[in-house]
């Protein structure tokens, strides 16, 4: 009985626990190495492009085995238009996110990606997928939190402050042309679209609720997507052509290991503990981005990124906080489902 006990609570707690810590290092590893790759020439077209295409070949084993009684949907119903929706808003997000780490840092790109849950709040407003109850204390704290999130982003973006940790010397020399407000636009863009992401991501599920296909499809349509786009905007063709250093790493372990992989382990958890269980290692990001970018790219941080990391982190576990208390408070007809914005975590380093 004791020991029925034991596993129950290994594999519904520590499991998890653990599962959840190592996409979080995983994920910002990924962040962590493209900007080691940038550094030392890697193109951020080239990056896309292979990370979609290692992410399909990935995932086409896995949906041919837990999606073989799946029928897909045909080219022209609405849920294939859409996946490609998601695809190109994915590569958009995507060319942003890289663009948007090239010009600052992996430590803002993980405060920025706390924003996401305000991000789609919103966006759910305008949407309609929301209620806003102005007397109710949940409709309040998501109001709240949504304000002091983007105080939060607009300190981190555009108050840098003393360094509490010296950038190497090479590093130094290597970002001395960088924009870190332009780096900061370019990550709030990205996060930005992944929230619109999610809305229609949401819409699809609720009709095809095929995770693995789903995101496979979702990959090659990117595949698709990238390959004219990023061959053409490329002006060194030869780029394309990878050696066995940093930046063939980089792709491999963000296609195999993001893209692909992650999302299975965030849709295993989401149904295992639910959404806000997840959402609350999100902010851990920061804190392993610091230890990461310090130690791996002798990255600089700034009071300012302190600062403006507390009051975004306070502001995501404010608004998920609202979420959640709302979601109690409403019994649930029908089969369970989540609102998009408790999903927002799921998604962001995929798209």
């Amino acid at each position: 009985m004791r020991e029925t006990v034991a596993w129950r609570y290994i594999n519904r707690d520590v499991v998890p626990f653990a599962a959840m810590i190592a996409v979080e290092c995983v994920t910002v590893g990924s962040t962590t190495l493209y900007k080691a790759a940038a550094l030392r020439g890697l193109s951020f077209y080239v990056f896309v492009f292979y990370s979609y295409v290692v992410s399909t070949l990935v995932l086409l084993p896995l949906t041919l085995i837990f999606g073989r009684s799946t029928r897909l949907p045909s080219a022209k119903s609405p849920v294939f238009f859409k996946i490609f929706l998601l695809a190109l808003l994915g590569f958009m997000s995507m060319i942003a996110g890289c663009k948007g780490v090239e010009y600052s840092s992996p430590t803002l790109a993980s405060a920025i990606s706390t924003l996401t849950p305000a991000f789609t709040f919103t966006l759910a407003i305008v949407f309609r997928m929301e209620r806003v109850r102005l007397r109710r204390s949940a409709s309040q704290a998501k109001i709240i939190g949504t304000v002091v999130s983007m105080s939060g982003a607009l300190v981190v973006v555009l108050y840098k402050g003393p360094k509490l940790l010296a950038a190497s010397h090479y590093h130094n020399l290597t970002l001395s042309e960088s924009s870190w407000i332009l780096g900061g636009i370019l990550l709030a863009a990205q996060y930005l679209l992944i929230s619109v992401w999610l809305i229609i991501q949401t819409r699809i599920m609720e009709v095809y609720p095929q995770e693995i296909t789903v995101v496979f499809m979702y990959s090659l349509c990117g595949t698709l997507i990238s390959a004219p786009v990023c061959m053409f905007a490329e002006k060194d063709l030869t780029s394309f052509f990878l050696k066995p250093d940093v930046s063939l790493v980089s792709i491999m372990y963000t296609g195999a290991l993001v893209s692909s992989l992650g999302t299975v382990i965030h849709t295993w958890g989401l149904h295992l503990k639910g959404p806000v269980y997840i959402s609350l290692f999100k902010p851990l990001s920061i804190v392993i981005a610091v230890g990461m970018s310090a130690i791996f790219l002798g990255d600089a941080l700034h009071l300012g990124s302190v600062i403006g990391s507390v009051v975004l982190s306070l502001g995501f576990y404010t608004v998920v906080w609202g979420k959640a208390r709302e979601d109690a408070s409403e019994p649930v007809t029908g089969s369970e489902t989540y609102s998009p914005l408790l999903l927002a975590h799921t998604v962001e380093d995929e798209a």
